[in-house]
């Protein structure tokens, strides 16, 4: 007997980038220097709602020193060359010798070389030992193993970080991370990521977690929207997390920051994370640019090196920049890509708000030729 089949109808829905959309100005103004750009993960508070990504380009112990001076939140890689290498700047300089052609196996080789465990208290404990909040990355799958060493070395929050972070996980080959549990010991902050979608979203909050990452994608040297088709546009990733962290706090009275992680290059784009409902930004390659980054130059992602199934590429981003220069300026440059935090806070004044809070009820507007409308000379310019 033939098994009858039902057709589903499905439809698909409109998804916006940073690209798509534009933000209205307010009826009210605010001075910028009334503006406060301060936000809370956990117990802590950060001046600057600006983590930086967990990946080797771009965090170093010396680097999450300097970030966090300027008021920022640097989360260090444990399952990365940091941790697999004594001298780290050697494996890093093999990095950015080899050519395209060779970069890939070049990181598929380093990233087989086991993580050892000083060395992730060895990390830790350097960037402590300066006075700063040390944030460090883990994969679910080790989330247990590096994140005792981490806490006995003294780190301030967890990040258990995988390209789709979900709190249900089914598997006939191994066990998953209980987050729930694993929130519940954890005697430091844990945030989690990456999600793009309500259902998921609730369902982490649910789990006890301090932050989510929102994102799957997006950056610049990650490939996993080519090689898998899965993904969703940041501002509509945004909007979807955010109302289901909004939901949750009226039903349960308890706030849960979220952070926009991956695919903003202006200041433009963190505002508009902003205003979509982020309470901070996570970049890494407008930070792989600057001269205190490790990547020499170049920048790759976390899933660059797997073994069977490379999710990313090296990308030459050049030294362009300080670190105070990106963040704050001072700038000569027109297009954006300087002085992010100052633009963010320009743009919330012109949007009469406040607070990052505030900022979530900016108006956001489906607008694709807010950077071509009037352009002609720009464009003509290669602006």
């Amino acid at each position: 007997m033939a098994t009858e089949v039902q057709s589903v109808s499905r439809a698909l829905r409109q998804a916006y980038g940073f690209d798509d959309v534009a933000l209205a100005p307010a009826a009210l103004n605010i001075d910028p220097a009334d503006v406060s750009l301060s936000m809370n993960l956990g117990p802590y508070e950060l001046r600057t709602p600006v983590l930086a990504s967990a990946m080797d380009a771009v965090v170093d112990p010396s680097f999450a020193i300097g970030f966090g001076k300027l008021g920022g939140l640097a989360v260090l890689n444990l399952e990365g060359l940091q941790t697999r290498f004594e001298n780290a700047g050697h494996a890093l300089e093999e990095v950015a010798e080899a050519s395209q052609e060779e970069a890939t196996a070049v990181l598929q080789r380093l990233y087989t070389e086991p993580i050892k465990g000083h060395l992730v208290e060895a990390r830790i404990s350097e960037i402590k030992r300066a006075g700063q909040l040390a944030a460090a990355s883990v994969t679910p799958q080790a989330a247990e193993n590096l994140s005792t060493m981490a806490i006995e070395a003294g780190v301030d929050i967890l990040v258990v970080q995988s390209t789709v972070a979900t709190a249900r996980f089914e598997s006939s080959t191994g066990r998953a991370l209980d987050l729930a549990g694993f929130c519940k010991r954890s005697p430091v902050p844990v945030l989690a990521g990456n999600c793009v979608g309500y259902q998921a979203a609730t369902e982490l909050f649910e789990c006890g977690i301090a932050g989510l990452l929102v994102g799957v994608g997006p950056g610049s040297a990650c490939t996993s929207r080519q090689v898998l088709g899965v993904g969703v546009p940041q501002i509509t990733a945004t909007l979807d997390v955010a109302q289901a962290r909004d939901d949750y706090l009226a039903r349960t009275g308890r706030y849960v920051p979220i952070v926009t992680d991956g695919g903003m290059r202006l200041g433009s784009d963190v505002a508009k994370a902003v205003a979509a409902g982020a309470d901070a930004v996570m970049i890494g390659s407008p930070l792989a640019q600057t001269r205190e980054a490790p990547g020499r130059g170049f920048h790759w992602g976390m899933a660059t090196g797997h073994a069977e199934l490379p999710r990313g590429v090296r990308i030459e981003v050049g030294v362009t920049c300080s670190l105070q220069q990106l963040l704050f300026g001072p700038s000569t440059r027109s297009d954006g890509t300087r002085n992010l935090v100052g633009a963010l806070r320009l743009a919330m004044s012109m949007c009469g708000a406040h607070n990052i809070r505030e900022m979530h009820n900016a108006e956001l507007i489906v607008a694709p030729a807010v950077k071509t409308e009037g352009k002609l000379y720009q464009m003509a310019a290669g602006m």
